[in-house]
């Protein structure tokens, strides 16, 4: 089954020197760019992570610190990666926990302004997690009867997404093809950042979900405790997150 795009849709997957959002860095990052009318468009680039790879994750996906020693730094890359996915919807495996926002701090990091903004995501893991329970490279046998060739290698691991969601499709028939309804089934829960620190209650408003003031609504830490916000701006805290968390802070000065 062939996918029903509106828009296009990047297939994504990232090898990074650790699994921290705000402190690891990309050290290999492929795309694969599905278009509405069929046409199709890769690219994969070796990233300097400006940082050491740590022996256990090059352990994983093989990439060394001698491997990318002469290769371009996100920051000279970001623009490019940006100008890739800036039209399309984006799906991965696990990326809604791990691939989109840790690409956000990358591309944040190095001055492109991304967001979610009117654009879905799909995460290819959470249709398999709630069918089957399995990981990527059973996925793969199980839907498509394929082993995956070079495992942990970010263009093996992004056609073996690409793949498996068009299965996926084929398998379930109350699947809907169509991405913004994948995106709805594949969303665990909802959230304004990408590392779920600020989520909505049952009004749809913002509440911290972690500290001292966890289940708090974020207009009334702002008004009660003000100091709260300067302290997450200061502190070790994912870029996005703060970005986030200066909107409602303008929103609500906007609304006074």
């Amino acid at each position: 089954m062939e996918l029903k795009l509106n828009k296009p849709i990047c297939f994504f997957d990232l090898e990074t020197t650790g699994i921290d959002v705000a402190k690891d860095r990309i050290v290999e990052i492929s795309i694969f760019k599905v278009f509405p009318n069929g046409n199709k468009e890769s690219k994969t680039w070796l990233v300097n992570p400006t940082i050491a790879i740590p022996p256990q994750s090059t352990a994983i996906h093989g990439i060394s610190n001698e491997k990318v020693a002469n290769e371009p730094t996100f920051n000279e890359l970001a623009s490019q990666v940006y100008n890739m996915i800036k039209d399309s919807d984006l799906a991965g495996y696990n990326s809604d926990r791990f691939d989109i926002p840790l690409l956000a701090e990358e591309l944040l990091r190095s001055g492109v302004d991304f967001d979610m903004k009117n654009r879905v995501s799909v995460d290819v893991q959470t249709i398999f997690h709630k069918k089957e329970e399995r990981t990527l490279s059973a996925a793969l046998k199980f839907y498509c009867n394929k082993n995956i060739e070079n495992a942990h290698s970010a263009e093996a691991d992004t056609m073996a997404t690409f793949e498996i969601m068009k299965a996926q499709l084929d398998r379930y028939p109350d699947l809907e093809n169509d991405i913004k309804s994948l995106s709805e089934y594949t969303t665990r829960k909802k959230i304004a950042d990408f590392a779920g620190m600020i989520a909505f209650d049952k009004d749809d408003d913002e509440i911290f979900t972690f500290g001292k003031h966890k289940g708090v609504k974020v207009d009334k830490v702002l008004e009660t405790e003000p100091g709260y916000f300067s302290w997450i701006q200061n502190a070790d805290f994912p870029l996005y997150t703060k970005k986030v968390l200066t909107a409602i802070k303008l929103r609500k000065l906007n609304t006074k």
